[in-house]
Parts: structure tokens; sequence; C-alpha cells
């Protein structure tokens, strides 16, 4: 026997969410353990499966429609229609209608109807998780000059995002002008402290990640290094790169050890030694601050 999975994820421009396609995952391993083979109808964005509407129901002895709301409407009609020789099975859908006036289902595991409510399905699904990344880009730097590489700066970042997948965050941490909404230092801090990851083109990106602790990869965007790259090295943090020199596979393998448990123990390390240093410039500070005021008197 061969069932064909379908949500809507098998439509276009249907409005697939991440809980559907887990759903969906979840019912494939279902059946799997049931003792069927399957097909996935897939529509674009979504490749590899199957296009239900050229698909021969006689090479089907079930369909399974799984997650989201279920109405007797378009396109579902025409898809029941499709397989209307079919044994047809809902999972973890909401029917929208009464059970008393319209339910296609030969068998009906619905996540609520007017008869019954029950847990969606994902409550079971295995946990997909990857980094949280907080990109942290630098504008333009006009006291640079000729010597400000940004966009290529910024692009090996936008490259290494593309490369595996993460979950990433835009943090900018201008406060005049604020593209993501943040309104203070506080959420700028907040939000950078609760990244698995930075990775930033700019010096505070750079400061901030590592004074809560979080491992950053840091692009300097002037030619030959300047503020950024001067930070790193005072304070001894080792994931720092200039625009000039931004080898593709080592630009991978930080982002990978900026992922340990060492990584993290290092950016603690840098924020102690910076914190004791500054201590320092805080004393004589205060000292010449209190020597020039003698002197004004």
């Amino acid at each position: 026997m061969k069932c064909l999975v379908a949500g809507w994820f098998s439509f276009e421009q249907m409005g697939a969410s991440a809980g559907d396609l887990l759903a969906r995952d979840l019912a494939c391993e279902w059946l799997e353990r049931a003792g069927f083979l399957y097909d996935i109808a897939l529509a674009p964005p979504f490749r590899g499966g199957v296009d239900w509407r050229f698909a021969d129901p006689k090479t089907y002895s079930h369909v399974l429609f799984v997650c989201g709301p279920f109405g007797n409407g378009e396109p579902i009609t025409e898809f029941l229609s499709h397989f209307s020789g079919c044994s047809v099975i809902g999972l973890n859908v909401t029917m929208l209608e009464s059970l008393d006036i319209w339910n296609p289902f030969d068998v009906l595991f619905e996540r609520d109807s007017s008869a019954t409510s029950r847990p969606d399905i994902t409550f079971l699904s295995p946990k997909s998780q990857v980094p949280v990344v907080g990109t942290v880009l630098i504008d333009t730097q006009p006291e640079y000059k000729e010597k400000d590489l940004r966009l290529s700066a910024n692009e090996a970042i936008t490259k290494l995002v593309a490369s595996r997948e993460m979950a990433t965050v835009p943090i900018d941490t201008r406060l005049d002008i604020n593209r993501t909404s943040l309104r203070s230092p506080a959420e700028v801090e907040s939000l950078i402290a609760a990244m698995d990851l930075v990775l930033t083109t700019r010096l505070h990106g750079l400061v901030l990640a590592l004074k809560n602790g979080v491992p950053a990869i840091a692009i300097d965007s002037v030619s030959g290094g300047a503020k950024i790259k001067r930070q790193a090295e005072s304070i001894g943090w080792p994931i720092v790169f200039t625009v000039d020199s931004i080898p593709e596979e080592t630009l991978l393998e930080a982002f990978g050890y900026c992922l340990t448990e060492d990584a993290r123990k290092t950016a603690i390390k840098c924020k102690d030694k910076a914190a004791v240093m500054i201590r320092k410039t805080r004393e004589e500070f205060i000292e010449a601050m209190i020597h020039s005021a003698r002197n004004v008197r």
C-alpha cells in the first residue's frame, strides 16, 4: 500500500508554516512505522516531491492530509475530487465546518472540530534547532574615506550566513535611526546577549557580544585593519579578520569554533581582561580630572 502525504505545502502560496512541515515529517515517520510507502505532494518553493495535480490516483491506496485549517472550498474540493477513489485520512487538521455538515474523511484524527480537540502533533516532533546568530553590520565610515570597504566586509558575512542553516537576527546598534526597532542600549545589549554567536563589522557588535560572553566573528571593514582589529588584539580575542583577507574556508572554521564551549570561555576571559584594563583607566581618569580641577582653581 502506498500513501500520498499532502498539506498546505502541496499548494502554492497557501501559507505553509514551519508547523505544517514538522507535522508532515512526523506523519511520514508514523506511516513508515505502519508499514506504508509514501510520496509527498509539494508545490513551489518546496522541492523534491510530486505535483498532486498530475499524480495518478490509482498509484495510491490512501491520501493523508496533514495539519492546518480544512474547509469546504477550493483548492480542497479539486484535491478531494482528484483522489475520490482513495481512502482519505485527516491528521492534525482544524475542521472549519461542523462535522454534521461536512466531513470528507474516511478516517479523521482532527486537531479540533465540532466533536473534539487534541494537542497539535508537533508537540511530539523532534526538536530541530540551529544556531541563533546576530548580524551587526556597519553602514558607512566616512572617517576612513577610500579605505572603507564596508560592502565587501558585509558581503562576506552575507555569504557565510547563506552557507549553512542558522537563524539570523539583524541587530542595529545605531539608535538615532534604528532599522530593527530597537530603542535603547539595554534593548540592543539584551538581544546581543541572547545570541549563540554574533557576526559583525561594527566595533560595538564585537564589544557587546564579548561583554556578554557571546563569541563573535569580527570583520574590520577598513583596508589593513583599524579600530575593530586593534580592539580585538588589545583584549586577546582571536577571531578577527580584515577585509583584505577573509579566506572562506577559514571563516567557516571560525564559525564552527565560535559555537564551542571553548570559544565561550575565551570570550569570558577577554571580557575579564578588558574589565581589569578599564578599571585601571578609570582610576587614572579620575585622578587626572581631580588634578585638572585643582589646576583650574
